[in-house]
This record gives C-alpha cells, structure tokens and sequence, in this order.
C-alpha cells in the first residue's frame, strides 16, 4: 500500500505542477472572504479519490473540496493541496496529503511538496521517511536555542484566541520563528528535524492527519494546549519531545 499511495500522490503532484507552471492563468476562487480553492485543488482531489477508490474500493474518501463520501469508519483523509493561497502566488510551501485512518487510528499518511522534491511517508509503528530515507526529530534541549513554526487559519475565523498573542509570547523564548503556510509541511520539519517544534489552532484533520503521523513516527510529541496526547486539529502542538515542557507551559 505504501508503494501504490507514493505512485498515485506523485501522479497528483504532476497535476498540480502542471497548474503550478501555468499560475497566470491559474483560475482562483474564494469559498468565504480568506479562504482559496483553486482549479488545481479540484482536479488533484478528484484525481485521487478515483485512483484511491479504485485500488482500495473497501475505504470511504474525506476530502476538503468534496466532503465525505462511503464508509467513513475506514477511509482516505484528503487534503489536495495544503497551502492553496502559497501555491496560487507561486511560492513553493504547498504540499499534497493523504492520510488512510481506520477506526479512528491513522495507518498511513504521506505528504508530497512537489515544488520542493519532497515526499514524506509513514506507516504506523514502521517509522518515517524523506524520499525514501529515515527521518528523526531534532535533539534540541532548550527552547531558547529552538527553531519554532507556527500558522494563522484562525485568523480566518475572527477568533478572540487567534494565535497572535501566543505567538508573540513563545517567539520572544526561541531563537528562529517561520510560518511557511502548510501546515502538513510544517508537521513533516517537525519530523526531520529541519524545526524543533510547530503548533497551529482552528485546523481540520485532513489539514494535519498524515503530517501528524510522520511526525509521530519520526519521534515526535503530538498533543493539545493542554499537553493530552492524540491529534486534535483545532489545537495542534507538535514537538520534537525535548523542548516540550517548556514550550507547553506557554501555549
């Protein structure tokens, strides 16, 4: 399975660079004031969820554009392009993702950033990995020497709790801050240890649901605010374990 999802999410990459070298004449629209969709996005979902389908008619699909369709107890987690507003100005922070949970517990994710060359996989309980190599969670001890990601969808919302002030508290306590747009991305640097740390709030799971288990299986922590362990979209903190006490207690 491992080997048919890498063949088709490189096959949907294809689709989007296709569009991603053409960006003028890219047609962008808008499901609510702050929020993109592309004909890229379309193209790329209903491309995977008939080559999914297809291969694995047994699980249902959840798309960000298509909604849910099938079984939904067993079924492909679907974000066609994570990072839509990065990929429709040209920028390459834009990635694929495709995660297969099953009874509530994610079996497979990988996350393809075309523009980059990257390609992020993991099975559970079998590690993570970049373009086929192993991938670990950076050893940084001190928050103060950290390389910290964050993100702003909850911005979108109009939110009291926005992410602004949280920001603003942790970066003053790290070295190095980025906000690269894809929150998918930013859970596979978490991975390999390119970031030492990465939360967002206001997220959907098909936004974090195969990041989340590459991060996991490359050693990271993956929790709430709050510190409870699991993937809970609209308060995501990913840490690479060691700076994780110290970073929680300013979430």
């Amino acid at each position: 399975m491992i080997k048919t999802l890498e063949v088709i999410v490189r096959e949907a990459g294809e689709i989007a660079l296709t569009h991603f070298s053409n960006i003028k004449q890219l047609e962008v629209t808008k499901k609510n004031p702050r929020d993109f969709v592309t004909q890229a996005d379309l193209e790329v979902e209903a491309f995977l969820q008939e080559k999914l389908t297809q291969a694995y008619p047994e699980y249902g699909f959840w798309g960000e554009e298509s909604g849910q369709s099938a079984n939904q107890t067993a079924r492909w987690v679907v974000d066609p392009i994570d990072g839509t507003h990065s990929f429709a100005r040209g920028q390459y922070f834009w990635s694929i993702s495709v995660a297969l949970e099953v009874d509530g517990e994610l079996q497979l994710g990988a996350v393809y950033a075309p523009a980059l060359h990257d390609y992020y996989s993991a099975a559970k309980g079998q590690g993570a990995f970049k373009n086929g190599l192993p991938i670990r969670v950076s050893t940084e001890t001190q928050l103060a020497n950290a390389m910290i990601a964050t993100g702003f969808a909850c911005l979108r919302a109009y939110l009291p709790d926005n992410n602004l002030a949280r920001f603003c508290r942790i970066a003053q306590h790290t070295t190095g801050q980025r906000r690269y747009g894809s929150a998918a991305i930013d859970l596979c640097l978490v991975a390999d240890g390119q970031v030492d740390a990465f939360w967002e709030q206001e997220l959907n799971l098909y936004d974090v649901a195969a990041g989340a288990l590459i991060a996991k299986e490359a050693g990271a922590t993956v929790t709430d605010f709050s510190g409870k362990e699991g993937i809970y979209p609209k308060q995501i903190l990913a840490t690479n374990g060691h700076i994780f006490t110290e970073i929680l207690a300013l979430m």
